[in-house]
């Protein structure tokens, strides 16, 4: 099927953004953003469960229960991510490479099932990676499968409400063009952060 014309620049900064945030990620090199290779040191286990300040959101074993000012642990698997049964506390936690990527990685593979799947996935059926290269991998299984419910539209698709039926957000409610952009800016401001987060452990080390 033909993209239709007004989809095509929200999949392209998609596809920019993605790789972007894969190869910051996992290396060996990324675009510096003028065309010139810069070497990447694969996110490490360590570094992506560092918790730069006290208190801080992340991914724990079910087991250890949730950390501070959380007061259950979302996701499936041996470990689950901080989170609260009411409103998230305020002054935010801050929180880890493993929450932002663990939370980016869920609202892809749950916004594509609840598009072009089973309308079934929630959140304590995604796994829960509590290493980087399981995260990293979980990361590329949702954005792709959030690119194939992507291709799956025509103009009437993103025209219509409620195409997609995110259980988590306004999905019900907005015409899916709209969160076409939605689920963009999330990948392009986590992508960012955790670019951060991994400039600032750098820095630590030295």
């Amino acid at each position: 099927m033909k993209t239709p014309p007004r989809l095509d620049p929200l999949l392209q900064q998609f596809d920019f953004a993605r790789k972007r945030l894969t190869d910051r990620m996992a290396g060996p090199f990324m675009d510096s953003g003028n065309g010139t290779d810069v070497a990447v040191i694969p996110m490490t286990d360590e570094e992506y469960r560092w918790e730069p300040v006290p208190d801080c959101w992340s991914v724990r074993r079910h087991a250890d229960g949730p950390g501070p000012r959380a007061d259950l642990l979302t996701g499936g698997g041996e470990w689950g991510r901080d989170a609260t049964s009411a409103e998230h506390p305020f002054p935010p936690p801050f929180t880890t490479i493993a929450w932002r990527l663990s939370h980016l990685s869920a609202l892809l593979a749950i916004r594509a099932d609840h598009t072009v799947g089973s309308h079934t996935l929630m959140a304590d059926d995604v796994r829960v990676a509590g290493d980087a290269a399981g995260a990293i991998a979980a990361f590329d299984a949702g954005a792709g499968a959030w690119r194939e419910a992507l291709l799956s539209a025509d103009d009437s698709a993103l025209d219509t409400v409620g195409h997609s039926s995110y259980p988590y957000g306004s999905d019900p409610e907005d015409p899916f063009v709209e969160t076409v952009w939605w689920v963009n800016q999330e990948l392009l401001h986590h992508g960012a952060e955790i670019a951060l987060i991994r400039d600032l452990y750098r820095a630590r080390q030295r």
